[in-house]
């Protein structure tokens, strides 16, 4: 069975949420609560843990130890996940020292760049030369990779990753990127979010000014 990409985030979104309430000192949530904390509805939080067979009761709700160890294997958290990153920029070693990744299961083990100027073996993740790449990955056997290299680099790569069995990309570069049907693609563009952000906290000060009741 396949299932649409917004239910699989929002089953991420429940697993956080879970942690969060685990933290509270909850033992068990109804999907009221759920639903609250992620902002869907009840009925939204039951379809989606119907179609994984995830259970609970009226009355008990959800067991949320089992609910989260369930959600882990849904979302393949059980083990760690593997990936490599190419470019090693400003935004790439960002990704490199974030932490949260390691919590998460998530770990970047190399990095890729042309510039020899950022090439470092030695490294707590390795920066290595990109002509290393296809090597490296069918040694490997990764199947998640990450670009966050100039736009026009992004194509070459991506068809690189592919070419060498990478299933899945988490794209940082302005640029949608061309792949087989069998490799999910998640573009990221920071520079549209803040956009997207900025042109709504404009409307809604204009309709505020306006005296209209309705904002986004």
């Amino acid at each position: 069975m396949n299932y649409n990409k917004n239910c699989i985030i929002r089953l991420s979104h429940y697993r956080n949420a879970i942690n969060r309430f685990k933290q509270l000192g909850f033992s068990k949530v109804f999907s009221d609560n759920l639903a609250d904390a992620i902002g869907v509805t009840p009925a939204q939080v039951r379809k989606d843990f119907s179609l994984f067979k995830l259970s609970g009761n009226k009355r008990g709700g959800y067991e949320l130890d089992s609910l989260k160890e369930n959600l882990n294997i849904i979302l393949g958290k059980n083990d760690v996940q593997r990936c490599v990153l190419c470019g090693a920029g400003k935004l790439g070693t960002a990704l490199m020292k974030y932490k949260g990744f390691e919590k998460e299961g998530i770990k970047i083990i190399a990095a890729f760049d042309t510039d020899t100027a950022k090439l470092d073996s030695k490294s707590e993740i390795k920066v290595l030369p990109i002509e290393n790449l296809n090597d490296f990955l069918t040694k490997e056997k990764v199947k998640i990779g990450i670009i966050a290299v100039p736009e026009h680099e992004a194509q070459p790569i991506a068809d690189r990753m592919v070419n060498s069995g990478i299933k899945g990309i988490l794209n940082f570069a302005p640029i949608k990127l061309r792949c087989p049907n069998d490799v999910v693609i998640n573009n990221v563009n920071l520079a549209l979010e803040l956009e997207n952000v900025i042109y709504f906290v404009n409307f809604n000060e204009k309709a505020v000014q306006n005296g209209e009741k309705d904002v986004i």
